[in-house]
């Protein structure tokens, strides 16, 4: 069998989407081809956006055996897991930060697999092999973002080297509730009390909930969204990352993946959540309202969510980042892990101890956390 050849693409549409896609599946809609070409053809990942696409690809004469998306990067935008600090103290000292290389999707902080090999590899030698791709570049680091917990094992494997970063999530996931009644059944009266009451003051504001998959979103209902979350960006003082267009262009290839769910005011829809959703799990994204209504958002981009999982066997909900007010809607902690390779041995163990501090940090929060989460003792 032929060595394996690694070359790295100025484009996602360097690769054919059918040969991605072949290497990827359809578990986790980040990775698949649709999303990541909707991103660089909109125009949101760019030389001119600080992102410039370097995707990994790994070969066997002709045939394409393993993928990751790869960018150098000219800041630290649009990540999740933040190193500001590390580089503003790198150029205070005289150091170059930037450009920097990441593996990561592009502004979406969802737990997935970040590498894809074909079954006959040797994933310890394909790992090796993509290394050299930042070990031997004159990037500064390396940055691995939001990997799965086995792919992040089988990282520090073949390149023990790599810091690891401590950070969480709150997620939901289903324990065999049956249905939203089920789900409630698990939590402390007060807090069942409070969902209730949360979703029935929704309904008695005159608004209804409808979700929309697939073919059902069509572009009118798409450009509602997109309103919608640019209203949510405008309110903060600037424009989202993402344009219509990479919406447009998400609702015209990758139907399957979408949920939408809207809330209508006699028959008008006034907000809208939009989600992906893979084989097991559905990701809660983008969301925004054009009207103010109590408890909209957490009917809209929670409870709506885990009736959906609920109704279609979807075990698990990733919502989106930042919140404990998630605890008490029963999203728990969930601990995540990015690693990082740091070329500069100064730099390296100054970014070592402040791991290491944070690390304790993290592990605090999180029991502190799933002490607070609102489930009656034994369910």
């Amino acid at each position: 069998m032929s060595s394996l050849v690694l070359q790295l693409l100025p484009a996602i549409e360097a690769v054919p989407a059918a040969a991605w896609n072949a290497l990827v599946g359809d578990d986790h809609p980040f990775l698949r081809h649709e999303f990541l070409h909707a991103l660089e053809a909109s125009g949101a990942v760019s030389p001119a956006t600080g992102w410039v696409p370097r995707h990994l690809t790994l070969w066997q004469g002709e045939a394409l055996v393993g993928v990751m998306p790869h960018y150098h990067k000219h800041h630290s935008f649009g990540e999740y897991v933040f190193d500001w600090g590390w580089a503003e103290a790198w150029e205070r000292a005289g150091g170059d930060y930037y450009p920097k290389g990441l593996s990561a999707i592009p502004f979406t902080p969802a737990p997935g697999p970040r590498l894809a090999l074909a079954p006959h590899l040797d994933p310890l030698a394909a790992r090796r092999v993509l290394a050299q791709a930042w070990e031997e570049s004159a990037l500064s680091s390396w940055h691995l973002l939001f990997a799965e917990p086995r792919e992040v094992e089988a990282w520090q494997a073949a390149c023990p080297s790599l810091l690891a970063r401590q950070g969480v999530q709150f997620q939901w996931r289903d324990r065999g509730y049956g249905d939203f009644e089920g789900f409630l059944a698990t939590l402390t009266a007060k807090r069942r009390k409070a969902i209730r009451r949360e979703r029935r003051l929704v309904a008695d504001q005159g608004l209804t909930l409808h979700r929309l998959e697939g073919e059902a979103i069509d572009a009118a209902a798409m450009a509602h969204f997109f309103r919608c979350y640019e209203i949510t960006h405008l309110e903060r003082g600037r424009h989202g990352y993402l344009g219509l267009d990479f919406f447009e262009r998400l609702r015209r290839t990758l139907p399957e993946s979408l949920l939408l769910i809207q809330a209508r005011c006699d028959g008008a829809p006034v907000a809208a959540a939009l989600c992906l959703q893979g084989a097991r799990t559905l990701y809660g994204r983008y969301w925004g309202s054009e009207v103010l209504a109590d408890c909209l958002h957490f009917e809209a981009c929670y409870y709506q969510g885990i009736e959906h999982c609920l109704e279609r066997g979807l075990t698990t909900f990733d919502p989106g980042t930042q919140g404990e007010h998630k605890l008490a809607r029963g999203f728990a902690p969930r601990r995540l892990t990015s690693l990082h390779h740091i070329a500069d041995p100064r730099l390296r163990d100054a970014v070592a101890r402040f791991c290491a501090e944070e690390r304790a940090h993290v592990e605090a929060y999180c029991r502190a956390a799933e002490a607070a989460l609102p489930f009656r003792e034994g369910s």
